[in-house]
């Protein structure tokens, strides 16, 4: 990579890990979700990177995003590690699949992959560390949040019932909705991206 190349890289990168960040602080609770699972659409960002820049794009934009985010976090940096994890897990699946693969179907089948990894990822790491890491952080027991959880979802009386019926759908939904969106405005975006790729190589399918 010449060195030009690699400052505009950079800058694309840090770009979108800086408006990642700002996209971050809008979130909103849903009403049949427990309410400290906030939708946030700061995973679009990285998303987009991973897609027109590489899976590594990807994940440094998830890296920038949550470091910057660790300035005001209410969470003692337990919701940017899971935060960090599991949307480096969507996008750079996403990028990794696109990337050898760069056709119409090739972006449905990365995108479906990456929906996939978000859930099972999102399992592992709130099961594993990020409900107990809550425990030791901010003082809440398993026992609270999952008495938290189940007056809203009556099925939640335990830790993995409390990953399968909130995490995992929330995930799902959260996937989905990410996806939805990305279809239509990567055809948009991806072409500034993707500018200098595009000038002397040859061209590959829009999503």
């Amino acid at each position: 990579m010449k060195s030009t190349s690699k400052t505009a890289y950079f800058a694309k990168v840090a770009m979108l890990g800086v408006l990642a960040y700002l996209v971050m602080f809008i979130e909103f609770a849903l009403p049949f979700f427990p309410s400290f699972l906030k939708l946030d659409l700061s995973d679009l960002v990285p998303l987009i990177g991973s897609l027109a820049l590489g899976p590594v794009a990807g994940l440094l934009i998830e890296l920038l995003k949550n470091l910057l985010h660790l300035l005001t976090t209410h969470t003692g940096g337990v919701g940017e590690l899971a935060n960090f994890i599991v949307g480096s897990a969507f996008v750079c699946t996403a990028g990794i699949i696109y990337q050898h693969n760069k056709t119409r179907l090739g972006a449905v089948i990365a995108l479906a992959c990456s929906v996939l990894a978000m859930i099972v990822s999102g399992a592992l790491v709130n099961y594993f560390i990020t409900v107990p890491l809550y425990a030791i952080v901010l003082g809440l027991s398993t026992e609270s949040i999952v008495g938290m959880s189940s007056a809203v979802i009556p099925a939640i009386h335990d830790k993995l019932t409390l990953i399968l019926f909130a995490f995992c759908p929330f995930n799902l939904l959260k996937g989905i909705v990410l996806t939805l969106i990305t279809m239509p405005l990567y055809k948009r975006v991806s072409p500034m991206l993707k500018r200098e790729n595009l000038r002397g190589g040859k061209k590959e399918a829009k999503v």
